[in-house]
């Protein structure tokens, strides 16, 4: 990295706060901020073909990762990719079904787990190199202060899809897995923290500037396998991603990484910096941040919460949930974002009036 590069990364506000800087105020982006609900996104969306060859075309993925810094000036891009391209790498069935979501040829027993391609085997890293030309690319293009994210899935995440086949709403599948054989859903954990490492290390190579561990099913978790004690929380997710974000540090010091703990409740989002290593935890927005932040240290990261359906709203309600946030997080490091990710049928002015009332 260049005097001139290592100089404007110490300038980029979600960088100053992931690094412990309370700023006021504070910067923002969105998670799934390039999406459905821009019409640009739709127009691209449509040349592309399929969803997976708009993640894997950087043209295209560059192009959308970019689209909401023109339109609203986020301070930070999220690269444009989905969770499901590490199963993909490993050699696993993946494709997106119009309307319906992703699905998977689901691994469900030890010899379809064991027939993934092992960590090291150069296909994987080949497999994902058109999301690293897509970082490199969008790195080039962005403002200088603007901080680029990139991102992976937690394992207990991404293994829960890799098993079910799909998204499920108790994730049966995967917590039946546990149950008949736990010694088998570790290895497909600790095989998913080794690949993730390396995924997420070549995003930040490329240009990432941090990256964020997405847990989305933190609230879908195994029981503990007979015999074990302690929590399930720590067993299947904090655990594996403390790994993930040490292997990470060994391979990029000082890397930034944002852990969101979807679901875990109020104690989850308390534990999580403290058992993940993580620099800074989003919060969803189910939870009350105030609580977060009054057991939290003082300089904590935290990101989040918006809801959504706030958002949707709009009006008063949205300027009203903007200052509670705002004053919940005074004085402390935060990045002002959802709780989860926007959704399709957001107006675009609510989006503007949710800017507005943050940077006025």
């Amino acid at each position: 990295m260049g005097e001139t590069e290592t100089g404007a990364r110490a300038m980029r506000p979600v960088l100053r706060v992931l690094g412990g800087e309370a700023l006021t105020p504070p910067p923002a982006w969105m998670m799934r901020q390039a999406g459905r609900y821009l019409p640009e996104y739709r127009e691209l969306r449509a040349k592309a073909g399929s969803f997976l060859d708009l993640c894997y075309t950087p043209d295209f993925a560059a192009e959308v990762t970019l689209q909401p810094i023109r339109r609203f000036g986020f301070e930070a891009a999220i690269l444009f990719s989905d969770i499901l391209v590490v199963p993909h790498a490993l050699g696993q069935g993946v494709r997106f079904v119009e309307g319906e979501g992703p699905r998977l040829d689901p691994v469900a027993d030890r010899a379809e787990i064991e027939a993934l391609r092992e960590p090291g085997d150069a296909r994987i890293m080949a497999h994902l190199g058109p999301v690293f030309e897509t970082v490199s690319r969008v790195r080039a293009a962005l403002p200088r202060e603007t901080t680029l994210l990139g991102f992976c899935g937690a394992p207990w995440t991404v293994a829960s899809y890799m098993i079910g086949g799909r998204g499920t709403p108790d994730l049966a599948p995967a917590r039946g897995l546990a149950a008949r054989d736990p010694a088998l859903l570790d290895a497909l954990l600790n095989r998913l923290v080794t690949v993730s490492v390396e995924y997420l290390a070549r995003q930040l190579e490329a240009g990432a500037d941090a990256v964020q561990i997405f847990e989305s099913h933190a609230g879908a978790l195994p029981a503990l396998p007979a015999g074990e004690t302690g929590d399930a929380l720590a067993r299947f997710s904090f655990r594996p991603i403390a790994r993930m974000v040490a292997g990470l540090r060994a391979r990029v010091p000082g890397a930034r990484v944002i852990v969101f703990p979807r679901g875990s409740g109020l104690d989850g989002h308390v534990r999580a910096l403290a058992e993940t290593g993580a620099d800074a935890v989003g919060v969803d927005w189910d939870v009350d941040l105030a609580s977060v932040r009054a057991r939290l240290p003082a300089a904590a990261v935290t990101q989040g919460n918006l809801s959504p359906e706030t958002l949707i709203e709009g009006g008063a309600a949205l300027d009203a949930a903007v200052d509670a946030i705002l004053a919940a997080t005074a004085g402390h490091p935060h990045v002002f974002n959802l709780g989860h990710g926007i959704t399709p049928q957001t107006p675009i002015p609510h989006v503007e009036r949710m800017l507005a009332r943050l940077r006025s």
